[in-house]
């Protein structure tokens, strides 16, 4: 099993940035692709961002693009998150997942985090 902390949530103004974090545990990090999905209230779990095992490659939610940027650190168990630019869509429940490759599908995604909340105001 993996076991997934995320933080670094919080309240934040229209064009700020916020920078998650997730913390990783249990079985070797570096042989899972990581993903952040988002969820907002009355939606569906929604894909932003993930990055390959060896964070050779990244793939990104169009609605994010040019404004998050994804990041790893295998040697230190932890996946990022940097969110520029901040809309009040951005509004959501943030989630890291690990899975066997980079996918955009969230039924790819084995292991969980409880998720973080992120609230833009304008």
């Amino acid at each position: 099993q993996v076991q997934l902390v995320e933080s670094g949530g919080g309240l934040v103004q229209a064009g700020g940035s916020l920078r998650l974090s997730c913390a990783a545990s249990g079985r070797t990090f570096s042989n899972y692709a990581v993903g952040w999905f988002r969820q907002a209230p009355g939606k569906e779990r929604e894909f932003v961002a993930a990055m390959s095992r060896r964070g050779l490659f990244t793939l990104y939610a169009d609605s994010v693009k040019g404004r998050f940027a994804i990041s790893r650190d295998n040697a230190k168990n932890t996946v990022s998150l940097q969110m520029n630019s901040l809309k009040p869509e951005d509004t959501a429940v943030y989630y890291c997942a690990v899975a066997s490759y980079h996918s955009t599908n969230k039924d790819d995604y084995s292991y969980w985090g409880q998720g973080t909340q992120v609230t833009v105001s304008s």
